[in-house]
């Protein structure tokens, strides 16, 4: 079940929803340091971390899947949002360069097939970066944030799902550490909890982003074609009307 849009901005107003929006938002701009030029797509509720790519990509697209709903984004520009199936992007094949998925994958009814409409937009060597919630981490268990909400997924269950809708997973992190306390006394400790999750590569972080890129050509197992056994049919003389007597 997906959340409402306007549950998801009002999380990200809040002291806890800035905290992570700046921790997963230094974590992204570390994978994606040069996208200039680049056509880049959000699917989920991407607002929040697009703006980190918008001035210097060609162009920034936002796509809201329509059970969540859609909201103007940017607020004093000409918007880039559009509400869309997220299983049919109103996009050509081979239209976009990289493509950032939050607040979607884990709530999506068919994951598989989401990842594989993604498959379809993205150029040859396109890449995504995807925020999922974390199995083992304390975010996934308190339903007052979005990562809370939907399917969390452990390490090995996002890689085998790149693997089946032919992506190559090619760099891989963990987020906030901090556990999801609403208290600003608490969130000022935010960036020792990262950096202290990080160098002790603890399990509970609260999400993992993982970078993946487009498989061009997927192997496919070689199968021996069966040969249908035809039986020969021998030509036979049939009189023609004309030469029947009476």
């Amino acid at each position: 079940m997906s959340l409402d849009v306007v549950d998801l901005r009002n999380f990200y107003t809040q002291p806890l929803g800035k905290v992570a929006r700046r921790t997963l938002g230094r974590a992204l701009r570390k994978y994606w340091t040069e996208t200039q030029g680049q056509r880049i797509a959000g699917i989920g509720y991407t607002t929040p971390y697009l703006g980190l790519f918008r001035d210097e990509a060609e162009r920034c697209l936002s796509f809201m899947p329509a059970a969540q709903g859609v909201m103007k984004w940017p607020t004093a520009r000409p918007q880039l949002t559009a509400l869309a199936d997220e299983l049919e992007l109103p996009l050509g094949d081979n239209a976009m360069d990289r493509v950032l998925i939050v607040h979607a994958l884990e709530m999506s009814h068919d994951a598989i097939s989401l990842l594989r409409e993604v498959w379809r937009v993205l150029g040859g060597g396109g890449k995504i970066l995807v925020v999922v919630p974390n199995r083992r981490g304390i975010w996934a268990r308190t339903d007052t944030t979005p990562f809370g909400h939907g399917r969390p997924y452990s390490r090995s269950q996002i890689t085998q799902l790149m693997r089946e809708a032919s992506f190559t997973p090619t760099g891989w992190t963990e987020a906030l550490y901090v556990p999801p306390v609403a208290r600003n006394w608490f969130l000022r400790s935010a960036p020792a909890w990262e950096t202290t999750g990080r160098a002790l590569a603890a399990p509970f972080a609260g999400v993992h982003i993982v970078e993946a890129v487009k498989q061009i050509y997927r192997p496919i197992p070689a199968r021996k074609e069966r040969r249908r056994l035809v039986p020969a049919l021998e030509p036979a003389l049939a009189p023609s009307p004309g030469s029947a007597r009476v």
